[in-house]
C-alpha cells in the first residue's frame, strides 16, 4: 500500500479511535483525526498523521474537512466513523435534547460522512472500505442508555444499508460492535471491584478488552484481506454476546 493513501478516523484524539488510527497508521495509511478535543493535533503528529478540531455532528463542519483533506492530502480510501457519545439518564425523565444529541454524532453524522465519503471514493475511482463503530449495544440494551442503544441498532442497519449501495462501486462497508473495553468510557466500572466483577460474570473470555484489539479489527476490514466481506458486523465482546447462562 503506497504511504500517501489517506484513511480518516473521527473521534481519533484518544481511546478506540486512535487505536484504529495507529493499526492503520501501521498499515500504510496516511491517518486523518478528526474530533472536538485540541489534543487531536498531537495524537495525529504521533502517527505521522493530521489532525482536525471538529464536531462530527455539525454536517458543515464534517463536510469541510472532508473538502480540506481531498484538496491538501488526496482522496480518502478508508473511513472509520467512530466518534460517539452515550448519556446516560433515566428512561422516564431522559431529554429530548440528549436523545437528538446522541443520535445526531452516533448515527447521522455516520450517514453523513459515509455518503461524503463514498462520493470522493467513486469520484476518485476508488474501490475504498468503510467502518462504522457500533456496539454489543445494538443487540442487547441497557435501559439507562436508550439514545446510545437506538444509535447503534441504527448503525448496524445503516451499515447494512450502505453496503448494498456501495457494492457497485467497489466500496465495501462493515462495523464492529465493541463489548466491554478498557477506555475511559469505562473507567468508573475498573475503579469498583463490584462493576468490574459484574462485567466479567458475562465476558466470557475472562477480561476486559483492549482499545487496539478494536483496532485491529478495524485495519483487518480496511484491509484487502477482508475483500469480499461487506455488510457485516463483528462483535469483538470477549464471547458477551453468546453467553446465555452460567453454573
Amino acid at each position: 500500500m503506497a504511504d500517501q493513501t489517506i484513511a480518516l478516523v473521527t473521534g481519533g484524539a484518544q481511546g478506540i479511535g486512535l487505536a484504529c488510527a495507529e493499526a492503520l497508521a501501521e498499515d500504510g495509511y496516511k491517518v486523518m483525526l478528526a474530533d472536538v478535543k485540541d489534543s487531536v493535533h498531537a495524537a495525529a503528529k504521533g502517527i505521522g498523521g493530521r489532525g482536525f478540531v471538529c464536531d462530527v455532528a455539525d454536517a458543515g463542519a464534517l463536510m469541510a474537512v472532508f473538502d480540506t483533506i481531498e484538496a491538501e492530502e488526496g482522496p480518502v480510501a478508508a473511513l472509520v466513523n467512530n466518534a460517539g457519545i452515550a448519556r446516560p439518564g433515566d428512561f422516564l425523565s431522559y431529554s429530548l435534547e440528549d436523545f437528538d444529541a446522541v443520535i445526531g454524532l452516533n448515527l447521522r453524522s455516520v450517514f453523513a460522512a459515509t455518503q461524503r465519503a463514498a462520493n470522493g471514493m467513486i469520484k476518485a475511482g476508488i474501490k475504498g472500505a468503510i467502518v462504522n463503530m457500533s456496539s454489543i449495544n445494538a443487540v442487547v440494551a441497557i435501559p439507562a442508555i436508550p439514545a446510545y442503544c437506538a444509535s447503534k441498532g441504527g448503525v448496524q442497519q445503516l451499515t447494512k444499508a450502505s453496503a448494498l449501495a456501495l457494492a457497485p462501486h467497489g466500496i465495501r462497508v462493515n462495523a464492529v460492535g465493541p463489548g466491554s473495553i478498557d477506555t475511559e468510557m469505562m473507567a468508573g466500572v475498573n475503579a469498583s471491584p463490584e462493576a468490574l466483577a459484574r462485567v466479567m460474570s458475562r465476558t466470557p473470555i475472562g477480561r476486559v478488552g483492549t482499545a487496539r484489539e478494536i483496532g485491529d479489527v478495524v485495519a483487518f476490514l480496511c484491509s484487502s484481506k477482508s475483500s469480499y466481506v461487506t455488510g457485516e458486523t463483528i462483535y469483538v465482546d470477549g464471547g458477551r454476546l453468546g453467553l446465555n447462562y452460567t453454573v
